[in-house]
């Protein structure tokens, strides 16, 4: 940890050594500009994000009520028309690949399984 502290440091250091020089060229070209009038950027997370834990009970609760086996890509979308996405291609590779990864996690629990491979998707189902 304290490593990780050290690194902290130093790239804090970094970044505020990269302002100063910032700054300093503002200075050069503008010097009556007042750099504390630049109001910092706000991260604003994307809709498409999920608070802890939310991903992998939407992805079971799916599988669970599901007739038979579903394939990444078919869960996926159904997140995706839950949460009233855009369903363009984007958003749903990028949510097929973080339904990917909580199968794969679930997989390693034991909680469900993936069945032989049908095409491009792999088939899953809860494991009963």
């Amino acid at each position: 940890m304290t490593g990780e502290i050290a690194r902290c440091h130093a790239r804090l250091q970094q970044l505020s050594d990269g302002l100063d020089h910032i700054d300093a060229t503002i200075r050069l070209f503008a010097p009556d500009f007042v750099q504390e009038s630049i109001l910092p950027k706000v991260f604003t997370p994307p809709k498409s994000w999920s608070k802890r834990g939310e991903m992998s009970r939407a992805v079971l609760s799916i599988l669970r009520v599901a007739k038979g086996p579903l394939s990444t890509r078919e869960i996926a979308s159904m997140i995706v028309q839950q949460r009233g996405l855009d369903a363009d291609k984007g958003i749903l590779d990028v949510m097929t690949r973080r339904v990917a990864n909580v199968l794969r996690d679930k997989r390693s629990a034991g909680l469900v399984r993936s069945l032989e491979e049908t095409g491009l998707w792999l088939q899953w189902e809860v494991v009963r």
